[in-house]
């Protein structure tokens, strides 16, 4: 039998007991947090965290534009065994991550959202199918703001998606937590129209030898999404997997950071875009940081981007902080091309049209992460996704050369 999980921060996420405020701000590119807003100077674009990011593109949510309701529709699908509730502004649930912002966006957000909804999974629950909770901007005028909690109890396995879409200005905090032993695959779709703007901050601690696997998809509008990892405790691994596709004129972020503060802890990050179009541009930054403590640990990070068109620009930026030798490993890896010209030939040689090969190609690029979801219903959706890009950048292809 299962049962809701009590309104009160899970006992093997307690991270103030884990490290010290002081460790935690060991990172020169991120300074501690801070829910008040005044604590966040506004950004100007010199700074190293904001160098990328358009900021006269955000309408304001760095500074001060009015956040109101009727920005968002949202609706809440949730599996049999998942419990979903909405707390007020106070509630000791809220920052029971351990994570508190980290720029002022998040913290006008944090601040904005007056509470947050909640999504719990009982202790040793095996939620069958996703929980899914969709965002459908409505094109309002104000910006929305929106704070969700996931929290899965000890040994507990579940998933659940976060769906995005249609015409909105957006900010929004996401607490992830994994109890002891948990299994938690949270994934993130960012499937925008053109002229939305969102700016995420998502954030897991994990427990002890817990597993949570984080998916961001991200197609279409501004995005600037960072997402960021610490452990409760050791034995936690965690898999940070993203998919993204810049069209012409786009600006797709997206900011890692894996807190290795824990010994023998693990984490994956493998993040792969295409982009077409002239001024479309991505931004790929992958911080990791192994502490003093974390002994034992083993890391890897990849990012890996293909240029569909000319005019595309795809910035790329690994770093690793390491303060002890003691680990298993660590490394990381960062590519940007265009295609392979072997992969087109070998696919042409057999009979197969250029226009067919490529788009083979871009989607063996996409399917080798998206299969790793685990939701067949969801990996479906988001291959079609890919597959409408695809259908547009081969008929941009084939109008250009009829002209």
């Amino acid at each position: 039998m299962t049962q809701a999980l009590e309104n009160k921060p899970l006992e093997t996420n307690n991270l103030a007991g884990a490290v010290e405020t002081s460790d935690r701000v060991a990172s020169h590119l991120h300074p501690e947090g801070s829910t008040n807003v005044d604590d966040h100077p506004v950004p100007t674009g010199r700074e190293e965290v904001w160098r990328f990011t358009p900021l006269k593109r955000l309408r304001g949510l760095h500074t001060d534009a009015p956040f109101g309701p009727g920005a968002l529709d949202v609706d809440i699908a949730a599996a049999e065994g998942v419990t979903v509730r909405e707390v007020a502004a106070g509630d000791p649930v809220i920052g029971s991550s351990g994570y508190l912002p980290a720029d002022r966006i998040t913290a006008r957000a944090w601040q904005a959202a007056g509470g947050a909804t909640v999504i719990d999974i009982a202790d040793e629950a095996v939620v069958e199918g996703a929980t899914v909770i969709t965002h459908t901007g409505t094109g309002s005028d104000v910006a929305g703001a929106g704070h969700v909690i996931i929290r899965a109890g000890k040994f507990a396995k579940a998933t659940v998606v976060l769906r995005f879409a249609g015409s909105a200005t957006v900010a929004d905090v996401v607490e992830i937590i994994a109890g002891d032993g948990a299994q938690l695959t949270v994934v993130s779709v960012q499937d925008w129209a053109d002229d939305a703007v969102h700016h995420s901050a998502q954030h897991a601690s994990v427990g002890r030898d817990a597993e949570v696997r984080h998916i961001a998809v991200s197609f279409g509008g501004l995005v600037r999404l960072s997402a960021s990892v610490d452990y409760a405790a050791p034995g936690g691994s965690a898999e940070l997997l993203g998919v993204y596709f810049a069209d012409a004129g786009q600006h797709l972020e997206h900011r890692l950071f894996v807190d290795h503060n824990q010994p023998k802890t693990r984490s994956n990050v493998s993040y792969k875009g295409a982009l077409q179009g002239k001024g479309a541009h991505t931004v790929w930054i992958g911080d990791v940081l192994i502490r003093k403590v974390a002994e034992g640990i083993e890391t890897y990070e990849e990012n890996r981007n293909l240029l569909l068109t000319d005019g595309a620009q795809a910035d790329s930026v690994p770093n690793l902080e390491i303060e002890t030798g003691e680990i298993e490993g660590a490394g990381h890896a960062s590519t940007t091309g265009r295609f392979d010209d072997q992969q087109l030939f070998y696919l042409r040689s057999r009979g197969i049209p250029e226009d067919e090969a490529r788009r083979l190609v871009v989607h063996a690029f996409f399917a080798e992460i998206i299969r790793r979801i685990g939701v067949p219903e969801v990996e479906d959706q988001l291959l079609a996704a890919v597959e409408a890009e695809l259908a547009a950048h081969l008929k941009s292809i084939t109008t250009t050369t009829e002209s």
